[in-house]
Order: structure tokens, then C-alpha cells, then sequence
């Protein structure tokens, strides 16, 4: 009897070890994950320096800088909870001989864009989003209707550098900014450890079903 309850508690043992280290290792991710958000928010909110040069690894830095609407703009479709469909507004900026995007926020559809002209004081956040996909459609340039946030196809769009500012206060009346967070920084952690411990809990119910099976007295 003993030989045959070897096989199923060592397999029972060796799956609920196994489960059980995927889970504190999720539980360990968490923790690194929320740390990392944390920094994350205190360097979007810290004090703003002036723009860095080109091609600089300074994503989430906040910047101040004054500069030039030209009226060229780039219309991304977006919604928003409570609020519904709109448009991101993505504009080109002329400032200090450079010229970089500027994604000013929202505006709710149906509404006009308003005018894009003259000069305007922005404080903002650098950022460099990746939201195409393999089923993000193509971009419909005669309605200037994108689908996603595609900066190095919006920067050759708009004849600006691969600098990407979402402004953090309204730069444009009519146009809501939509400052920098980190909600959009995925953090599924918790909900894979306890999967992972869920899982555990049930190896080891099956495995204990199965050892009674084999040790219970046949009729």
C-alpha cells in the first residue's frame, strides 16, 4: 500500500511546491512593481527642466517650454470612461530651432478643432507611447483620422523629431490635457499570484482525492 501512495505525494508535493514559488515569485513582482510605480509618479511630478536634446532616455521628465503653433495637427480616436469618443490632438511645436510633438489632450467629438496658432507656453511630460498593434488599422489621412498613437509615422507625418510631449496642463482652450500617469502601466501581479496559489489549493485537494482512492479498503 505504501509503494503505491509514493508516486501520487511526491507528485503532489513537487506540484504544490512548484505553484506555490510561482506565486510568492508573483508576490515578489508585486512588490517591485509598485516600487517602480512609485518613482515612476514622483518623477512625473517633480519640477520641470527645459526640453533635453534629441534621441535623450528621459521618458516621464517633466519639461517647460515655450513655443509655436504652426495649425498642423494629427486627429487619434480615442474614448474616455464617462465621457465617450473623442480625438487626441497631436500637434507639431516649434521651439529653440526644433520642432517635436505635442499631444495637447482631448477634444469630445463633434466639436471643432479649435484654432492651432501662435505661441503658447507648454508644461508636459516627455513619453514615447506604443499602441499599434497587428490589428490597429491603417491611419485615414484624407479624414486625418488615426487609430493609435504612432509616433515615429506621426512624427514623419508632421515633419517633427521623434519627441513626443503630452502636456499635463490645458495648453489650448477647448482642448482637455490628459497628463502623464502610470494607469496605463500594466500591474496584473496580485491577480496572477493568487491564481497561481488558487491552483495550488487545488492540487492539492486532487492529489489528496487521489491518495484516499487508492488507500480506501476495496469491497
Amino acid at each position: 500500500m505504501l509503494r503505491r501512495l509514493i508516486f501520487p505525494v511526491l507528485l503532489g508535493v513537487l506540484g504544490c511546491a512548484i505553484l506555490i514559488a510561482l506565486g510568492t515569485w508573483q508576490l515578489q513582482r508585486l512588490a517591485w512593481k509598485q516600487d517602480l510605480l512609485t518613482r515612476i509618479e514622483a518623477e512625473i511630478h517633480a519640477a520641470p527642466i527645459p526640453l533635453p536634446g534629441e534621441g535623450a532616455e528621459a521618458r516621464f521628465q517633466p519639461v517647460e517650454l515655450t513655443g509655436m503653433l504652426s495649425g498642423d495637427h494629427i486627429r487619434v480616436l480615442v474614448s474616455r470612461k464617462q465621457i465617450g469618443p473623442g480625438y487626441r490632438i497631436i500637434a507639431p511645436l516649434e521651439t529653440g530651432g526644433r520642432r517635436v510633438l505635442l499631444d495637447l489632450g482631448f477634444l469630445p467629438e463633434g466639436r471643432a478643432v479649435p484654432p492651432l496658432a501662435g505661441v503658447v507656453t507648454v508644461r508636459g511630460n516627455l513619453d514615447l507611447p506604443s499602441e499599434v498593434d497587428g490589428y490597429t488599422p491603417d491611419p485615414d489621412l484624407a479624414k486625418n483620422l488615426w487609430f493609435a498613437r504612432d509616433v515615429p509615422a506621426m512624427a514623419a507625418a508632421l515633419g517633427t523629431e521623434i519627441t513626443f510631449i503630452a502636456a499635463s496642463r490645458d495648453v489650448v482652450p477647448g482642448i482637455e490635457a490628459m497628463p502623464l500617469t502610470t494607469a496605463t502601466i500594466p500591474n496584473d501581479h496580485l491577480q496572477y499570484a493568487i491564481t497561481w496559489f488558487l491552483l495550488a489549493t487545488v492540487w492539492a485537494g486532487m492529489t489528496g482525492l487521489l491518495i484516499w482512492r487508492i488507500a480506501r479498503p476495496k469491497s
